[in-house]
């Protein structure tokens, strides 16, 4: 389908031409926004142009005009540049979220599996964000009047809580729905396997390429060496197989991977009478989202309490925040009394919730060096665009923060006795 907008930008009036198609349910521009220049008034023109293309409803049949649009762009998403869009002459408009992906993204994320499990997620769950349409470069979606949560919410008991009692509804999530009917059973099969060995094995490749590249320190070519990474990491995930033939296994489920403050939010306003005060919460970004054990989301959510993406030394995790074992206890009770695969279906003692939480704090501790195993591995590809454009002060230490999280993978290594 062949697109026609006629538009303004800094006076002039001119044609664009879109390609509109639609690629798995969802309608598809051919149009590509740079992420660098969106307080221009270029990038507004353009935007309205794809905002039309896509029919996005009641954005599309409204006459507007590129200085009409506020634009404005949230913080705490590593992987993309994400903004709010409104229209300042008619607050009826209702806003929308602009995605636009990050230009290393492609080599760490399966675009149409995500655009596949968001609308899955969406339409069958009603958990995450409707999404209206896709460009050539990112999306637009359903915006949520809310607020992002902040590294101090996280240790707030009561929202921890919430946290945990809505991971516990998406690993209730079928796996079949996602992945198809050959995908998955309570653990891993021939067809298929868990998101963390399919991701390091799928990012070493392009994270050796980082390493190699020759603005790349020699200091950190050794600190982040990815054949020791690499051997550690086998027997690691070797040692988890003969533990789990003892102790038993995480349950496999469809986990999200990324449970960071940045990709929560609390909804503004009050809930619709009868909805439970944990929807409050709202979880979003599924790009990572596969399946996994269900302690690996945990143990991962655990990690990023250790996070400030604001502060000034973004890059640093900080290991004393790690949550206690009362904060853990409050976590896992919320965990447990929502979920629809508890061993008790649900706990019907304080003895017996006990028990499954001990259990349950186990098996986060012997899936916690995955999250900055993995994550270490992420980040050295995430570096390729600044390197390799001679960035002296990126925006984001992603070199820094791999080699934080190499740290951390060790040190949890030891922690366990599989290294020394």
């Amino acid at each position: 389908m062949l697109f026609v907008r006629k538009g303004a930008a800094n006076g002039l009036h001119r044609v664009e031409t879109w390609t509109q198609q639609v690629v798995n349910g969802l309608r598809n521009a051919n149009a590509k926004l740079d992420a660098r220049l969106y307080k221009s008034p270029a990038f507004a023109s353009r935007l309205l142009s794809v905002l039309t293309a896509l029919q996005v409803p009641v954005w599309y049949k409204s006459s507007l005009t590129p200085g009409t649009l506020k634009i404005h762009k949230v913080s705490g998403s590593l992987t993309n540049a994400v903004y709010f869009v409104s229209c300042i002459s008619q607050p009826q408009i209702p806003t929308i979220l602009l995605r636009i992906y990050g230009p290393s993204s492609g080599s760490l994320i399966s675009r149409p599996r995500e655009l596949h499990t968001l609308h899955i997620l969406s339409s069958q769950y009603r958990i995450g964000p409707r999404i209206y349409g896709t460009f050539l470069n990112g999306r637009i979606e359903e915006y949520f009047d809310s607020t992002t949560l902040q590294p101090h919410d996280l240790r707030d008991k009561k929202t921890s809580h919430w946290i945990g009692a809505r991971m516990a509804e998406l690993h209730s999530v079928d796996i079949n729905a996602i992945e198809g009917p050959l995908a998955v059973t309570s653990m891993e099969g021939k067809s298929w396997e868990i998101g963390i060995k399919k991701n390091v094995k799928a990012w070493l490749t392009p994270a050796r390429e980082v390493l190699a590249l020759p603005n790349v320190s020699q200091s950190d070519r050794e600190a982040l060496d990815m054949d020791r990474f690499l051997e550690h990491w086998t027997r690691y995930m070797r040692w988890i197989s003969h533990t789990e033939k003892i102790e038993g296994s995480s349950r496999r489920v469809f986990a999200h991977n990324d449970t960071q403050y940045g990709n929560l939010l609390r909804i503004n306003g009050k809930l619709k009478e009868g909805t439970p005060d944990h929807r409050q919460i709202v979880v979003v970004d599924f790009e990572y989202a596969s399946p996994n054990p269900l302690a690996f989301d945990i143990a991962n959510h655990f990690h990023e309490w250790t996070a400030n993406y604001h502060s000034d030394d973004p890059h640093i995790l900080n290991p004393s925040r790690y949550p206690t074992l009362d904060e853990r206890q409050n976590f896992y009770r919320a965990y447990l009394e929502h979920s629809a695969h508890s061993f008790s279906s649900p706990p019907t003692t304080n003895s017996v919730m006990e028990v499954e939480i001990a259990q349950l704090d186990r098996q986060v501790h012997i899936w916690s060096p995955a999250s900055p195993g993995m994550w270490a591995v992420w980040g050295i590809v995430q570096a390729r665009d600044d390197l390799e454009r001679g960035e002296s002060e990126p925006e984001f230490d992603y070199i820094g923060y791999a080699k934080c999280r190499m740290e951390s993978f060790y040190r949890e290594l030891q922690g366990l006795q599989i290294w020394r």
